[in-house]
């Protein structure tokens, strides 16, 4: 099992995979070099520091506050948890469509007005809640509203990697360590870059893979669009895709995974 490293020296990892100093950071981020260093030597994060850190470095700040283990505030969490089913099949329904389509439904689901929160987010926990990048990648995978049957389907459609969804769990849990293969696709995914990802996980890829094909691209964009969806508008957008395609989104997906349940 492997434990998390610290904040600090994750940051640092990635720092030198860009072959950036803290003070570059700093300035990016419009902080004193003294704040940067002092995180970089272990000190842990505060919730504005993060948001200042984030678009400097080219990530979305729920993924920073997951990294840094700290409480994701409401405003970053996904609207409601109960949209999660209809995100999965929306994602596994549009990515199979032309491009053009596919941007139309990107364009409608961020053109739909952002509904009123009826409930807080508590994603399922991962255990241990203190693990390393196993379960920084599921958790992110959950803030973008998957539940560990909507990774395995969401990441079956789009990329190589087939697992079942109890598999996620064990994942996250440290019990199945990240590979090459499962860093580059959950980057995919997430919409990070995949040598980014393997610097922050410490898992080396050997060569840079290729950029993932348009459709991953667009699977990812509309999967952190609908983060803001109830799942009545969630539900519209999957009603959408579907008749374009002319089929259920879980119809090729093999048995065991159709009706996964957590």
């Amino acid at each position: 099992m492997t434990e998390h490293p610290g904040f600090g020296a994750t940051l640092a990892r990635l720092l030198n995979h860009r072959g950036l100093a803290g003070q570059d950071l700093a300035d990016r981020a419009g902080l004193g070099e003294g704040e940067v260093r002092a995180v970089l030597a272990g000190d842990a994060p505060g919730a504005e520091l993060l948001r200042r850190l984030a678009p400097a470095l080219g990530f979305h700040t729920v993924d920073l506050f997951v990294l840094a283990r700290r409480a994701v505030p409401d405003d970053m969490a996904p609207l409601d948890a109960t949209a999660a089913p209809w995100v999965k099949s929306m994602v596994t329904a549009t990515v199979r469509l032309p491009a053009a389509e596919r941007r139309d439904l990107l364009r409608l689901v961020r053109s739909l007005p952002q509904e009123e929160r009826r409930s807080r987010f508590a994603p399922k926990p991962v255990m241990p809640l203190a693990g390393g990048p196993g379960a920084w990648v599921v958790r992110m995978l959950q803030y973008r509203n998957l539940t560990w049957s909507g990774m395995a389907a969401t990441l079956a459609f789009t990329t190589p990697t087939y697992l079942s969804a109890a598999t996620y769990g064990v994942i996250g849990s440290g019990r199945k360590e990240l590979t090459p293969r499962l860093v580059t696709d959950f980057a995919a995914l997430l919409g990070v870059d995949a040598l980014d990802l393997a610097a922050l996980t410490g898992v080396v890829l050997r060569e840079a893979p290729p950029p993932p094909p348009p459709r991953v691209v667009d699977a990812a964009a509309l999967l952190w669009a609908a983060r803001r969806l109830s799942a009545a508008q969630a539900r519209h957008i999957r009603e959408r895709a579907h008749p374009l395609r002319g089929d259920s989104p879980d119809a090729r997906l093999p048995a065991g995974q159709r009706h996964d349940q957590e």
